[in-house]
């Protein structure tokens, strides 16, 4: 291995080591990245129409959406955060990226097939993208001497600008680009890091000696901070709220000119995640061979270890790459929000398309500023991933819970949908801030492994001891012991129970007066292959109501009459079930009557 005595830098000394060369190298990063906005904003339709700004025409290919799926959540956090938890505490999370897996098939064929119709959206983008320009900046900031400031601010205003002149296809192209530097560089970083300690065998014995390697804990204790279970289950709630009802997914997958090219993009992506995954986990163990025997953070090169890689990087290679394709990603989904829910749907209905182009643009400078703003806010929010899956958790698993009610029960009212979400909400948020309370007043110790300072060879260090975990009999702090990855499932399951709990208090919807498209067509087909054609026809399992001709009043073919032959309340307007009595015989989908109340078994019910 090699022998690691770097002595703590001074600012004036890490200015020295980010020299011209890496000051080239960031500055035409975001140069690139200015360059594809200016194009985009000069050829084609200019982006003069919300059609081309917002969803690029839907004429984007597979690979450049899939690369932009991978980009806007995997970027800054995950670069910084990963390599950092598995030095801190070993190799298990790498399994939540089996996880990723599941919800790639739920993303593409339980949740796209509903929003390719149907523009449903969410908004809770912004303090995220402030996490994600502030966590790589104040860590480029530690291990350079460069103001934190100054690069959010670079970020942040170049992000601006190629978003709002070159729309949603220069937004993805720099996705794309970003990716693929994403990935060469970590290949760079990690064959070279690797060869510096004495090659990939080398990496893994350290690691194994060091105790970073370990697979398969499978405790069913869900206060276990990582699991098996709560990485495979919990991490898939997590990651089913980023790309099952995110806006910026949403929109990328309606991007494409047809629903299989965007599940062909899900499936693209799914092996970039975890091909980043697998890159960002390795680089922890890289990492810890590197530093094995002197511990970074113990000597005080750095203060956190979200600084771990952009130290390592400067070690090794002396390059840091930016984060924008995350910012870009959601200033472009909340113009899209805001224009079609707030503007379109509320303030101007008839607004033209140019005109509405121009407020897009501006939304996304609006969006842009308030985002710069609220970096402030993330600096008081503690690590990178924590900071990134306190929101995916206590956020997103409330909103998974409602796209899932609204999708999977026809009988969920308004009431239902309103009271769930909020219901789950203040759960989480009572969980996941108690969390971080206890965490911060050393009531709940997160574990970490041992590290080592022996081979410093220069000053005079001491490793201090793992911290013990008071002990108390509070019921609320077992229950701020649940692991964090737990509370997207948590959020989503709560909304959904009492989402129809409600919804049934409060008279649920008539399934027969829904909008098919609003119901998933996955669930749709399981429940018409797991229940009779008389239990669905008991639970009112019959989606939308048939108005003329057998049609429907969204255009689709009425399903249980095949040549248009239904009959229909005339009080309530709703088609009655194929049954009849003497005195009222009703005709039947092959026009004969039937009989001593027997049943059309042509009438086939979902």
């Amino acid at each position: 291995m090699a022998n690691v005595t770097e002595a703590p830098l001074d600012p004036g000394a890490l200015s020295d080591l980010f020299g011209w060369p890496e000051y080239l190298v960031f500055a035409g990063m975001l140069g690139i990245s200015a360059g594809i906005g200016l194009f985009f904003g000069c050829t084609g339709n200019k982006q003069k129409t919300t059609s081309e700004f917002l969803m690029g025409n839907r004429s984007l290919g597979v690979f450049p959406i899939a690369s932009s799926l991978i980009a806007s959540f995997i970027s800054a956090i995950t670069l910084l955060g990963t390599p950092a938890e598995v030095y801190s505490k070993g190799t298990l999370y790498w399994m939540i990226g089996i996880s990723y897996i599941f919800v790639t098939a739920a993303a593409a064929f339980i949740y796209l097939p509903v929003f390719f119709d149907l523009q449903l959206t969410s908004a809770y983008e912004t303090i995220y993208m402030a996490i994600v320009v502030y966590a790589p900046s104040l860590a480029l900031s530690q291990v350079t001497g460069l103001n934190v400031y100054g690069c959010v601010v670079a970020i942040f205003v170049i992000c601006t600008f190629y978003t709002t002149v070159g729309g949603m296809k220069a937004v993805v192209w720099t996705d794309t680009i970003q990716v693929i530097i994403m990935f060469a560089a970590m290949l760079i970083v990690i064959f070279k890091g690797a060869f510096d300690v004495g090659g990939h065998a080398a990496v893994w014995n350290i690691a194994k000696e060091g105790g970073r390697i370990e697979f398969f804990n499978f405790d069913f204790d869900p206060r276990t901070r990582h699991t098996v279970w709560g990485l495979l289950f919990g991490g898939y709630f997590t990651w089913v709220t980023v790309y099952g009802c995110n806006q910026a997914q949403v929109q990328r997958y309606l991007s494409v000119p047809t629903k299989r090219k965007a599940q062909w993009a899900l499936l693209v992506n799914m092996f970039g995640l975890i091909g980043i995954l697998s890159l960002c986990c390795y680089a922890g163990l890289v990492i810890y061979a590197r530093y094995a025997t002197c511990d970074p953070i113990i000597s005080k090169r750095v203060n956190t270890p979200d600084q771990l890689f952009p130290l390592f990087v400067m070690d090794t290679l002396g390059t840091f790459r930016g984060s924008s394709c995350t910012v870009s990603s959601g200033l472009n989904s909340l113009a899209a929000i805001t224009l079609e829910d707030f503007v379109r749907g509320v303030f101007y209905p008839n607004i033209s398309d140019e005109r509405a182009t121009t407020v897009s643009k501006l939304l996304a400078v609006a969006f842009g500023l308030i985002s710069f703003g609220l970096v402030f806010v993330a600096e008081q929010l503690g690590g990178v991933l924590q900071a990134a899956l306190s929101i995916f958790g206590i956020i997103g698993g409330p909103l998974l819970g409602v796209f899932s009610l609204g999708m999977f029960f026809p009988w969920a009212n308004w009431k239902g949908a309103f009271g769930g979400t909020i219901s789950a909400l203040l759960f989480t948020l009572w969980i996941g801030i108690g969390a971080n309370v206890a965490i911060t007043s050393k009531q709940i110790i997160v574990p970490k492994l041992n590290v080592s300072v022996d081979g410093c060879g220069w000053g005079n260090f001491t490793v201090p001891p793992l911290p013990v975990e008071p002990e108390h009999d509070s019921g609320l702090i077992e229950m701020y012991r649940i692991s964090y990855i737990w509370y997207s499932a948590i959020g989503c399951c709560v909304t959904v129970f009492i989402g129809l709990i409600l919804s049934f208090l409060t008279g649920p919807q008539d399934p027969r007066k829904l909008d098919p498209k609003l119901i998933s067509p996955a669930v749709d087909t399981f429940v018409r292959w797991l229940f009779s054609d008389d239990i669905l026809y008991k639970i009112g399992w019959e989606l939308g109501k048939p108005v003329s001709n057998g049609h429907y009043s969204n255009g689709k073919s009425d399903p249980y009459h095949s040549n248009g032959t239904f009959v229909v309340d005339a009080k309530t307007g709703i088609r009655n079930p194929a049954f009849r009595d003497d005195d009222n015989p009703l005709p039947t989908s092959n026009g004969k009557v039937l009989q001593n109340g027997d049943r059309d078994r042509r009438d086939t019910r979902l």
